[in-house]
C-alpha cells in the first residue's frame, strides 16, 4: 500500500485527497484518517497470527470514533474497553459485544450491569474488591459473569513512566504472587465464571524481550492454575508494541507473532491481542494552518491547533513529524510550533526546520492515535473536525464543534 500520507506534485496527499482541499472544505485544525491505513494495518495484525485461535481486541482508547470502530468492526475485530462509554460506542458503530474484554481498574456497578446485559465476552478484573463487586452485580442480574484478572507480571517495558502499566508499583492489575488465590475465591463464586488471563505491561513498547519475558511469566501461572483445577479458555497478552514516530525501531509484526506462536504451540487456550495505536497511530493526521510567524531569541510558528487538539507533546514531550503541506522553496528557519492555548507549556514541535509563510497548512503526522481521544475543551476551544479519506472520497465523520456545543448543558443559578 501506498503511504497514507505522501506528496504528488508537491502537495501532500491523504491517499488520493489533496489535504489543501480537505482545508479549504472542513478548516482547520482537522485530524484526518485513511481508511486504507486502518484496514491495510488491522488485516496485517490479524493476518500475522493466521496458524492460531486468536481475536484481535482493538484497545479503542486510541481513537474511538465510531467510523474507526465500524472499519474494524467489519473486519471481524473485537475491541478492549475501559468504561461504559466506550461500551456504548462499539454497540453504536455495529461492534460485536461478544468480542469486547473491559479493562479498567475502576469499574462501577452500573458499567458492570451494562457490560453484562450487553453480553460482553469478558471481564478483565483488576483487584479483589472489584471481584467481589462483580460477583454481587452479577448475582443480583441473575446471570454468571465472565472472568479473567489482569494479572502484573512487574516486568519493565522500557516505555515513558507515564504509559508503563506493568510493574508492582503501577496502578495497575492484580500482583503476581495473588493471583492464584485470587482464581481460587473466583472459582467458588457461583455467580463467577472464569475464563481467561490478562496483561498489559505498557505502551510504545519497541523491543521484544519484555514481551518475550511477561508472556513466558504469563503463561506459567496458567500452567499453575491448571494443576489447581482453574483451567483456562484464553490468554490475553495485551498490546503496547510501539511505532515510529522520529527514530524509534518498532518490534517488526512478523517477530512478535513468532514469539507468541513458539510459546503457544501445543496449547489450547485462544490468544488475545488488544493492539491500540499499532492499528491507529500512522493511520491519522492533524492538520493544521500557520497564524502568525513570530520571529526573535526563539522563532515561534503559532498555529489554529494547540496542546488540547494533541496532548502527548505537553504530556510526555512527545514527538510528532511536523511537515508542510506544500512545502516552500525558500531557506528554512528554525521554528517552535505552538499553539494559541495560554499555557506556556502549549507547543506540538520543537526545532523544526521549515520554510514557512503566514497561511501555510501543517501535517502533524502519527496523530491517528492519542489525538482526538484525549483532546479538551480548553480555553473554551471546540474541538476540531474529524474526517475519514478512501481513495477519493472524504467523509465528514464527526462535525467541529460549535462554540455554543461548550456550553449547552449549563445553566446560571438563580
Amino acid at each position: 500500500m501506498t503511504a497514507p500520507f505522501h506528496y504528488v506534485d508537491g502537495r501532500m496527499h491523504a491517499e488520493r485527497v489533496p489535504l489543501a482541499r480537505i482545508a479549504d472544505e472542513f478548516g482547520t485544525p482537522a485530524y484526518v484518517y485513511s481508511r486504507a491505513a486502518l484496514e491495510a494495518n488491522f488485516r496485517a495484525f490479524d493476518e500475522a497470527f493466521a496458524s492460531l485461535p486468536h481475536l484481535v481486541c482493538y484497545a479503542m482508547k486510541a481513537n474511538s470514533n465510531l467510523a474507526v470502530l465500524n472499519v474494524f468492526a467489519r473486519l471481524g475485530g473485537g475491541f478492549d474497553i475501559v468504561s461504559g462509554g466506550e461500551l456504548a460506542r462499539v454497540i453504536a458503530a455495529g461492534g460485536d459485544p461478544a468480542k469486547v474484554v473491559f479493562s479498567g481498574v475502576g469499574k462501577t456497578a452500573a458499567e458492570m450491569r451494562a457490560a453484562l446485559a450487553a453480553g460482553i465476552r469478558c471481564f478483565n478484573v483488576e483487584s479483589a474488591p472489584e471481584l467481589e463487586r462483580l460477583a454481587e452485580v452479577a448475582a443480583a442480574a441473575g446471570r454468571r459473569a465472565p472472568v479473567s484478572f489482569r494479572v502484573n507480571p512487574d516486568v519493565d517495558p522500557g516505555t515513558h513512566p507515564y504509559i508503563s502499566t506493568g510493574l508492582k508499583e503501577n496502578k495497575f492489575g492484580v500482583d503476581f504472587a495473588s493471583a492464584p488465590a485470587l482464581y481460587r475465591r473466583a472459582a467458588s463464586l457461583p455467580s463467577i465464571r472464569v475464563t481467561g488471563i490478562d496483561m498489559h505491561i505498557g505502551s510504545q513498547i519497541t523491543e521484544l524481550r519484555p514481551c518475550r519475558e511477561a508472556a513466558a511469566k504469563l503463561l506459567g501461572l496458567v500452567d499453575a492454575l491448571a494443576r489447581d483445577g482453574i483451567p483456562l479458555e484464553h490468554v490475553d497478552v495485551g498490546g503496547g508494541l510501539g511505532i515510529r514516530y522520529r527514530d524509534e525501531s518498532p518490534v517488526p509484526l512478523h517477530e512478535y507473532a513468532a514469539m507468541l506462536a513458539g510459546l503457544m504451540r501445543g496449547r489450547r487456550e485462544t490468544l488475545v491481542l488488544e493492539p491500540g495505536r499499532r492499528l491507529v497511530g500512522d493511520a491519522g493526521a492533524l492538520l493544521t494552518r500557520v497564524e502568525y510567524l513570530k520571529r526573535g531569541s526563539r522563532s515561534f510558528a503559532i498555529v489554529d491547533a494547540a496542546m488540547n487538539d494533541l496532548l502527548r507533546p505537553a504530556l510526555y514531550d512527545a514527538w510528532h513529524p511536523v511537515d508542510a503541506v506544500a512545502p516552500r522553496a525558500g531557506p528554512a528557519e528554525t521554528w517552535q510550533v505552538v499553539g494559541p492555548v495560554c499555557e506556556s507549556g502549549d507547543f506540538l514541535a520543537h526545532d523544526r526546520e521549515l520554510a514557512l509563510a503566514p497561511g501555510d497548512l501543517l501535517a502533524i503526522g502519527a496523530a491517528g492515535a492519542y489525538a482526538m481521544a484525549m483532546s479538551s475543551n480548553y480555553n473554551a476551544r471546540p474541538r476540531a473536525c474529524e474526517v475519514l479519506v478512501d481513495g477519493d472520497r472524504v467523509h465528514l465523520v464527526r462535525r467541529r464543534e460549535r462554540v455554543d456545543d461548550l456550553f449547552a448543558g449549563e445553566s446560571i443559578a438563580p
